[in-house]
C-alpha cells in the first residue's frame, strides 16, 4: 500500500466529512433566519454527497483506507445535510410550528433515523428502500411556495410514514435503467433548484412549476420500475 494511495483516500473520506461543516453552516444561516443562504449551504452539501462517491470508487478508498466506514461517515454526514438541517430551516420560517410542527419533526427525524440504520436501505441492484431522506428539497419547495404550516406537518408526516414502505426508488448515480437520461434531466433540474434558491423569496412561477417535471419524472420512473420488477418476479415463480 504505497504512502500516495493512503493519502489520497483519506482525503476523499475528509471531503465527505466536509460535508458537515457545510451543514454547521447552513445550520448557522438559519440561526440568522437567511434561508436563501442556508439552502445554498445545503446545495452545496448535495454536490459533495453526489460526487464523493466517484472520488471513492476511483482511489480505492476501501483498499486503501480500510480502517475508515466510508459509508457510516457519509451517513452521519447525509443525516445532517438532509434531514436535520432542512428541518431546522422549516421551523426557523415557522413552515412547522406548534405541536402539530413538533410532531411532524419527531416523526420525520425518527423515521429517518430508522431508515438510514436500514440494512436494506440500499438494495443489491442500486435502489433505495422506502422514502429517500430528500427532505432538503422539500424545504426548498416549501420556502420557495411559503407552504401552510400545517399542510407541511401533514404532508411531512406522510412522506416519513413512506420510509417504511417497501418501495424501491431510483438511485439516480447508481440504478442502471436510463440511467443517462436520469442523470442529464437530474443536472438540469439542480440548475432549477438553484436558480429557485438564488431568486428567493419570489421564484418566477415558471421556473417553479417547470421544476416540477424532474420529480414527476423520477417518481414516475420508481413506480414503473416497481411494476415491472413485480411482473418479472410472478413470470419467474
Amino acid at each position: 500500500m504505497s504512502l500516495a494511495r493512503s493519502a489520497a483516500a483519506l482525503a476523499v473520506h475528509a471531503y465527505t466529512a466536509s460535508g458537515a461543516l457545510i451543514g454547521w453552516l447552513a445550520l448557522r444561516s438559519a440561526w440568522d433566519h437567511d434561508p436563501r443562504t442556508a439552502l445554498l449551504w445545503l446545495c452545496l452539501a448535495c454536490f459533495v454527497d453526489a460526487t464523493d462517491g466517484f472520488a471513492a470508487r476511483a482511489v480505492e478508498v476501501r483498499r486503501h483506507a480500510s480502517w475508515i466506514d466510508g459509508a457510516r461517515l457519509d451517513d452521519i454526514v447525509d443525516f445532517l445535510t438532509y434531514v436535520f438541517v432542512p428541518l431546522a430551516v422549516l421551523w426557523d420560517q415557522q413552515l412547522l410550528a406548534g405541536p402539530l410542527g413538533l410532531m411532524a419533526v419527531g416523526a420525520v427525524l425518527i423515521a429517518s433515523g430508522l431508515g438510514f440504520s436500514n440494512l436494506h436501505a440500499k438494495t443489491e441492484d442500486h435502489f433505495f428502500t422506502g422514502w429517500p431522506s430528500y427532505w432538503n428539497l422539500i424545504a426548498v419547495y416549501a420556502v420557495a411556495w411559503q407552504w401552510n404550516a400545517t399542510g407541511t406537518a401533514i404532508f411531512l408526516m406522510g412522506l416519513a410514514a413512506l420510509v417504511f414502505v417497501p418501495i424501491k426508488y431510483v438511485y439516480p448515480s447508481r440504478t442502471a435503467t436510463l440511467m443517462a437520461p436520469t442523470l442529464v434531466f437530474g443536472a438540469i433540474w439542480a440548475v432549477q433548484v438553484l436558480l429557485i434558491i438564488w431568486w428567493l423569496p419570489a421564484p418566477p412561477a415558471w421556473l417553479m412549476w417547470s421544476s416540477v417535471a424532474y420529480p414527476a419524472y423520477y417518481f414516475t420512473l420508481s413506480l414503473w420500475l416497481n411494476v415491472e420488477g413485480q411482473k418479472s418476479r410472478r413470470a419467474e415463480e
